[in-house]
């Protein structure tokens, strides 16, 4: 055999061998990856909560007599000055100085009330103007982009918030002064000023729908009994049972997105409250848990959520921290590596690195970088056991 053809079987040998090693060389293993990215970030506590009327009205008789049988019953609607129940109060007797200094308190507590009401209704004009001044701010600074969005939104909000306080607050100047009347009468025909035995008509201090009906026949009753509760069901509450570890998180203030009630639409509303006692609640699998309840007020228009009454269950997304801008990683793709959050980030030359990094908040999909990666830098989500550090991988994703 000649050098020539010596020198083409050892070339084609060594193709061959190439070909074997090319053949047989570690096939990169696929994976899934995700970018990192920088844009907004929010954390929520979610949980299901109950909506409840703010406030229920206990309508009572202010004298000893009989009392007419009520042809209201409950689901009816009542307006504020609404006869509701008509008494024939009894001949008044001779009162001893207690009582009579009894009933001459209870209209000085009921001035009293009257007068922290309208003070209320002052501050509540005052949280109102402040508020509308802020979201007149907020729309000029914005309109030139210097504030963020978030910004304007809540101010907006914040508005909507006091106004509803202001009207409440109002009612509750209204409440007090027909409680004045209430207190008086009874002390005029305690003290015999008010002969005859005429009629007294109990009429309705609030509008509302009746919720329960105390006293359906005719009968004789004392003074406090209860005749009629009454609910206004445009003044709906949200409460909440969250964990003490979440509560201690948010602040009132805090932006809600009220969910699944049976509407299209996604409620807006703000916690106003977090109540300060905890109690202990079992969980449905047997855990004990320490929660406490959180308020929350709808700030939507009232048009937007007309079906929903009290009682009804309501899924809450409470904010408990908010950013325009952070770095996001996804929360599949880390995992722990002794004490310290490890990723697996794609190098250039498509391998994966086993990278340690630093993470902040966290929700359902996304966590806070904070240090370890850069924007745009690669990594694998949801790695399997066949990916090590200095694994060859070939990206499914972005």
């Amino acid at each position: 055999m000649n050098m020539k053809k010596k020198i083409i079987w050892i070339g084609l040998l060594v193709f061959a061998g190439l070909a074997l090693a090319w053949v047989l060389r570690p096939q990169p293993v696929l994976a899934e990856t995700a970018r990192i990215t920088r844009g907004a970030f929010e954390r929520t506590v979610d949980e299901q909560a109950k909506t409840r009327v703010r406030e229920h009205f206990v309508v009572s008789t202010p004298l000893a007599g009989r009392v007419e049988r009520i042809a209201l019953i409950e689901g009816d609607i009542v307006r504020s000055g609404e006869t509701l129940a008509v008494l024939h109060p009894v001949e008044p007797s001779l009162i001893d100085a207690r009582t009579r200094s009894e009933l001459e308190n209870r209209v000085a507590a009921a001035q009293a009330a009257k007068e922290r009401a309208q003070v209320s209704v002052i501050a509540s004009e005052a949280e109102l103007s402040q508020a509308q001044a802020d979201f007149e701010r907020s729309t000029t600074l914005a309109a030139q982009k210097l504030v963020p969005p978030a910004k304007l939104e809540a101010d907006r909000l914040l508005v909507a918030l006091k106004t509803q306080e202001l009207a409440a607050a109002r009612a509750s100047v209204h409440v007090a002064g027909h409680e004045i009347d209430v207190a008086r009468a009874a002390l005029s025909r305690a003290s015999g000023a008010d002969q005859g035995g005429a009629a007294w008509f109990i009429r309705s201090p609030v509008e509302g729908r009746i919720v329960r009906v105390m006293q359906i026949s005719e009968a004789t009753v004392g003074v406090g009994t209860p005749l009629l509760e009454i609910a206004d069901a445009r003044n709906l509450e949200v409460v909440a049972e969250v964990l003490t570890s979440e509560a201690a998180q948010l602040k009132p203030g805090a932006r809600v997105d009220l969910t699944n009630w049976g509407g299209a639409t996604t409620l807006e509303a703000r916690l106003r409250r977090i109540e300060p006692l905890a109690f202990t609640k079992i969980s449905a699998l047997g855990v004990e848990e320490q929660r406490v309840n959180v308020l929350i007020d709808i700030v939507s228009p009232p048009s937007e959520w007309t079906t929903l009454g009290e009682g009804y269950r309501v899924d809450a997304h409470i904010s408990a921290f908010h950013s325009d801008n952070v770095l996001r990683v996804p929360t599949g793709a880390l995992f722990r590596s002794g004490e310290q959050w490890t990723v697996y980030r794609v190098s250039a030359d498509g391998r994966a690195r086993l990278t340690r990094v630093e993470i902040g908040q966290r929700n359902a999909t996304d966590a806070e970088l904070l240090r370890g990666l850069a924007e745009n830098d690669r990594v694998i989500v949801y790695p399997s056991d066949a990916i090590k550090d200095g694994t060859r991988v070939a990206s499914s994703g972005p």
